[in-house]
C-alpha cells in the first residue's frame, strides 16, 4: 500500500523582490506597490531590525551585486568610447573643432611659414631704380675674365665711349654699335675707308665724337699688330697682371679708384704702340669690365662669384708693400 507522502512548502520569505540590475536595464519588474512599500520604508522610522534572509535571497543579492558591478563597468567602457567617438563624430552634419595642445619637449615643431626671398646684394651703384640692362651687365659680364679678342676689343671701345656716355645709355645702343662696326671684327674695321668713316659720323645714332671713331679704326689696325706679336689681344692684355685676375677687397664705393699704377703702365704701353683714347682711366674701366681686375665690392654677391676660379691673390695689398720696405729698410740700418 503506498503511502503519499505532502511536503509543505517553505514558508515565503518575508523579505521583499529586489530588482536585478543588468546591462540594459531591470531583469524584474517591481510592482507600483512595492515602489511605494520601498519609498516608505527610506521615510526615518526608527531603528531598522535586520531581517533573515534565505539562502535564496542571498544568493539572488549576490549576483544582484555582481550584475550591477558588471552592469557599472559596462556603462563606464561604453561612456568611454562614447566620450572618445565625440571628437571624429559629427553632430548635426558640422565636424567638431578638435582642441589644440601644445607640443611636448620630445616632439618636433616644424616651421612650415613660407620663406621670403631676400634681393641679392650687388654693389652700390646698382639700385633698384637702374636700368634692367644695367643690371644684367653687372651681374653676368662686368668682372668676368675675358680672354676673346673680338670680345675685349668691343668692351674696350666700350671703355673709350664712357667719357661721352654713360654704361645704361651704352648697353642700349650695343646693338647699334655691333652693326655699325662689323660685329668688332678688327679685321674688317681696320679696312673702313675714310668714306665710311665719313657715313658713321653723319650717323648720330652712335652719338661719339669724330676723335673717338677715328680711335675705333686705328685701334683696330694696332690690335692686329699685337695678335702678330703675342698670338693674340688676350695674351697681350693679360700679360700685364701674370695672366691672374687681381682681386680687391674694397667695401665702399668711394674706396674704388679711378685708375691705378698697372693702369697707368698698361696705357704707357698701348699709347707707344699706337692706340689711341686709352688713358689710365680708360684702361682700368677696361680692366674692371674684363675681369683684369676684380673691384666688385666685398659686399656684393658677384664677388665671390668671379673669385671662383682664382686660387690666391698675387696682387699685393699697397700698405702691405710700404710697411715691408719699412721693415728691409730698418734691417739694412740695424746692420
Amino acid at each position: 500500500m503506498s503511502v503519499v507522502i505532502k511536503l509543505k512548502s517553505s514558508p515565503k520569505s518575508v523579505m521583499e523582490t529586489r530588482a536585478i540590475l543588468g546591462p540594459t536595464g531591470n531583469r524584474v519588474r517591481v510592482s507600483d506597490e512595492l515602489k511605494r512599500k520601498t519609498e516608505a520604508l527610506k521615510k526615518p522610522q526608527g531603528p531598522k531590525i535586520p531581517v533573515p534572509q534565505s539562502p535564496q535571497s542571498v544568493v539572488q543579492s549576490n549576483v544582484s551585486v555582481d550584475s550591477s558591478c558588471s552592469s557599472d563597468s559596462s556603462y563606464s567602457n561604453s561612456s568611454v568610447k562614447t566620450v572618445s567617438s565625440r571628437k571624429t563624430v559629427k553632430r548635426n552634419g558640422v565636424k567638431p573643432v578638435k582642441a589644440k595642445v601644445a607640443p611636448t619637449a620630445d616632439e618636433v615643431v616644424t616651421d612650415i611659414s613660407p620663406v621670403i626671398s631676400e634681393p641679392l646684394k650687388r654693389c652700390d651703384w646698382i639700385t633698384q631704380f637702374s636700368d634692367p640692362l644695367y643690371s644684367s651687365f653687372h651681374d653676368e659680364e662686368w668682372g668676368v675674365p675675358i680672354h676673346d679678342d673680338r670680345k675685349l676689343f668691343e668692351l674696350l671701345v666700350f671703355s673709350q665711349a664712357l667719357a661721352e656716355l654713360s654704361w645704361p645709355a651704352i648697353l642700349n645702343k650695343r646693338d647699334t654699335f655691333r652693326k655699325l662696326f662689323d660685329n668688332f671684327d678688327p679685321s674688317s674695321i681696320a679696312q673702313f675707308s675714310e668714306k665710311k668713316m665719313l657715313s658713321l659720323k653723319v650717323d648720330g645714332s652712335l652719338l661719339l665724337s669724330e676723335p673717338k671713331l677715328r680711335a675705333v679704326v686705328e685701334n683696330a689696325k694696332q690690335m692686329l699688330k699685337v695678335q702678330q706679336e703675342f698670338g693674340s689681344f688676350s695674351s697681350y692684355c693679360w700679360g700685364f697682371v701674370n695672366h691672374k685676375p687681381l682681386r680687391n677687397g674694397f667695401r665702399y664705393v668711394r674706396q674704388v679708384p679711378i685708375k691705378t699704377p698697372k693702369a697707368e703702365l698698361v696705357s704707357k704701353d698701348m699709347r707707344q704702340r699706337g692706340f689711341r683714347c686709352v688713358g689710365p682711366t680708360v684702361v682700368y674701366s677696361f680692366m674692371q669690365v674684363v675681369g683684369i681686375v676684380n673691384d666688385h665690392l666685398v659686399t656684393c654677391f658677384r664677388y665671390q662669384e668671379c673669385n671662383a676660379n682664382v686660387k690666391k691673390d698675387i696682387k699685393p695689398k699697397i700698405d702691405e708693400i710700404e710697411g715691408l720696405t719699412k721693415d728691409v729698410e730698418n734691417t739694412c740700418l740695424s746692420r
